[in-house]
């Protein structure tokens, strides 16, 4: 496509081959802006998030990626000012004619498999001495640790590598966050209580910690506490499509109706397509029923 004034979201579906509901998603997740019409470099930024999702690359890896460019470099818009790619394990930008590793900062020389490798294989060696070298060290631990939840490996061994983070790094609230939802999924909450509640207390701005510690609190029928976690989500972020969606539910447990039916519609604006979306509409239309007789 070449440069001209802007594009409409139909030209950008047509010429990219992407859904409407992909649009949303990104701009739900605050990769790009909503918008019904976009500029060039607006499209640059679409063009990389297509390359990212063909490379399996997960939504909240290109978050944590591009939250970290923007705090490093100072860039608001990092997907069109930068040229990022991945291999489908990490996220890379060219700066100066070097690669950085775009979440933890580390500028990439010969740190190739052999080199992940030597440390995976000798976790009882002493520890960097630096601290820049600690972070990078912790973060070859976490890139591991997603990969063998992606994988479907032991979760001990998931365990094993978020923990080697948190010996490297007590306040990565990514892997306290990943440790907290592997115990919620095991159904051990007392666990998964304690790294959630970790994971705010090092980044009491990180809006998913909010949200998953809202659903643990909720699955124990702790209603006040999970409405108090709900409402801090999306303080933080009030486009988070998730939270409106269960504090809808929360809401119509408890009785507010009014309340609910504001984040079912919300729920919708965000995300309008797909089998929540569904789910959003029947759950509206049954309470505005209820409220008609």
């Amino acid at each position: 496509m070449a440069p001209k004034a802007e594009y409409s979201r139909s030209d950008v579906r047509r010429q990219f081959g992407v859904t409407e509901r992909q649009l949303r998603g990104w701009e739900r997740q605050q990769f790009i802006a909503p918008a019904e019409n976009y500029s060039f470099s607006e499209l640059l930024a679409i063009q990389t998030l297509i390359k990212l999702s063909k490379k399996r690359i997960a939504a909240r890896r290109i978050g944590e990626a591009l939250d970290s460019l923007r705090q490093k470099l100072g860039m608001k818009q990092p997907l069109s000012e930068l040229k990022i790619v991945s291999d489908g394990k990490k996220i890379r930008v060219f700066i100066g004619g070097q690669q950085m590793e775009a979440i933890s900062g580390q500028i990439l020389l010969d740190f190739d498999a052999a080199a992940v490798a030597s440390i995976r294989n000798f976790p009882g060696a002493k520890r960097p001495a630096s601290s820049a070298a600690r972070l990078r060290e912790s973060e070859v631990w976490f890139q591991k640790g997603l990969e063998l939840e992606e994988t479907g490996a032991p979760i001990d061994q998931a365990v094993e590598a978020y923990r080697k983070v948190l010996e490297l790094n007590p306040s990565a609230a990514g892997a306290l966050v990943n440790l907290g939802t592997i115990y919620y999924r095991l159904r051990k909450f007392v666990e998964a209580e304690r790294y959630y509640v970790q994971a705010i207390e090092v980044d009491p701005t990180y809006p998913l910690a909010q949200f998953n510690l809202g659903n643990l609190y909720d699955e124990q029928g702790r209603m006040d506490e999970a409405l108090a976690h709900y409402k801090r989500a999306l303080a933080l972020n009030p486009q988070y499509a998730d939270a409106h969606f269960n504090l809808a539910l929360l809401c119509e447990r408890t009785g507010d109706a009014l309340k609910a039916v504001h984040h079912w519609k919300t729920y919708l604006k965000l995300d309008s397509s797909g089998q929540w979306a569904d789910i959003a509409r029947r759950q509206l239309e049954r309470l505005r029923q209820a409220v008609i007789r």
